[in-house]
């Protein structure tokens, strides 16, 4: 008789999954940042005797995109549902330094009509906005996570609770700081349209902000006027409209950034060459650094900016789809609209499609507070990914 052969089936393995995919995008943005950010900055701070040192923003930029390194690698070694559990005070310590800042004195440092850095004994410490927007984020994520399907249940009464969380500490954010206050709210709209099935809410609030911005461009002086807009808002909207109408005003800087990346050509004037940042556009290290980079690498380096951070963004969606559960999946999400937003924002901004804004490029733009928390970011998308389960038959 012929004999039975006994077959084993064994069930595929389950191995831990990491995104160094997304780990190489970070690191790959963060040095051509650095090399941007000397090249943008090296001449300016030459002259300045205060400075007297051209490495003196690469310097300051590379301390704390090492220090970030390292809080991001702390981080995504931490089970994030542990540091979820942080959210109530990570919040009230971003409300308390945002208070501190706009109403107490000593604590808050005015730059450009603007007090937006926080302060202890005469030194400056950090932007607290950035916090903000990671708090923001933490805090979304973890009541979405909490109300679940209940949120299209009581979609009315939950976007009561979601304005009593966003809009007290966003409302501080914008008396000094606008755009970081538009991003906020852009992430928690983003946030609240992945985790609801509902879409006719959105459709309206998007109809409606589009009537708002229109009415904004044709009548900025009448909202004026009527004491709707500040005249320095109006006046961003007027340079925007017809920048060569305030060449030596309002308009200076984003016709100098028109000129740099009309000059740059289809492979630029090579790294190092701008002319531009000769003292034209001012401090072009942070918000119109995009203009640096087309002017010196031309339309194929700012293509291939943009697409690394296509490929960062499709790594943050990747993770947001296989996290283990939804708490994971809307921190993903949060970060991703973070920075999806910020980068759409400053390259509109750069090349006057939109208003002026006063955005920076992530990782690439100076400004060590802002590297800092988006490192902290990402380090909190690792996280995410690390906790992802993968079959294998190893």
């Amino acid at each position: 008789m012929p004999q039975t052969r006994n077959t084993t089936y064994r069930r595929p393995r389950e191995a831990s999954f990491f995104d160094y995919s997304l780990l190489i995008a970070v690191i790959a943005l963060c040095c051509f940042g650095l090399v941007m950010v000397y090249s943008s900055s090296a001449y300016s701070c030459a002259i300045d005797p205060k400075v007297n040192d051209p490495a003196y923003y690469l310097k300051r930029q590379g301390e704390f995109m090492l220090l970030g390194f390292v809080a991001m690698v702390v981080v995504s070694r931490i089970d994030y549902h542990w540091y979820s559990k942080l959210a109530a005070l990570g919040y009230a310590a971003a409300f308390l330094l945002m208070v501190l800042v706009d109403f107490v004195p000593g604590f808050g440092k005015e730059s450009h009509g603007k007090k937006r850095w926080f302060m202890i004994a005469g030194r400056t410490l950090f932007q607290p906005s950035e916090l903000v927007k990671v708090v923001v984020i933490l805090c979304l994520a973890v009541f979405l996570y909490h109300i679940g399907k209940n949120l299209d249940k009581k979609f009315g009464k939950a976007l009561v609770l979601l304005a009593a969380i966003v809009v007290p500490i966003d409302a501080l954010v914008i008396i000094n700081n606008l755009s970081t206050g538009l991003i906020i709210l852009g992430i928690t709209f983003v946030m609240v349209f992945v985790a609801s099935e509902k879409r006719m809410p959105f459709v309206v609030a998007v109809t409606l902000i589009a009537a708002v911005a229109f009415i904004a461009t044709k009548g900025a002086k009448q909202l004026v006027d009527m004491g709707l807009l500040q005249f320095y808002q109006a006046e961003r909207i007027l340079v925007w409209q017809d920048p060569w109408a305030y060449p030596l005003d309002g308009g200076f800087q984003v016709i100098q950034g028109l000129y740099a990346i009309g000059s740059g050509g289809l492979f630029g004037k090579g790294l190092g060459n701008s002319i531009q940042k000769l003292s034209f556009i001012p401090e072009s290290q942070n918000d119109m650094i995009f203009s640096i980079i087309c002017e010196e690498l031309g339309v194929f380096g700012a293509v291939s900016v943009i697409l690394l951070f296509f490929f960062l963004i499709w790594r943050l969606v990747v993770i947001a789809n296989n996290a283990p559960d939804l708490l994971g999946s809307l921190l993903v999400v949060g970060i991703m609209a973070h920075i999806s937003l910020q980068v759409v924002l400053n390259i509109a901004v750069v090349t006057n499609s939109i208003p002026n804004t006063g955005v920076t490029l992530p990782f690439i733009s100076y400004g060590g507070t802002s590297i800092l928390f988006l490192m902290v970011e990402m380090g909190m998308a690792l996280g995410v990914s690390s906790q992802i389960r993968v079959e294998t038959d190893v």
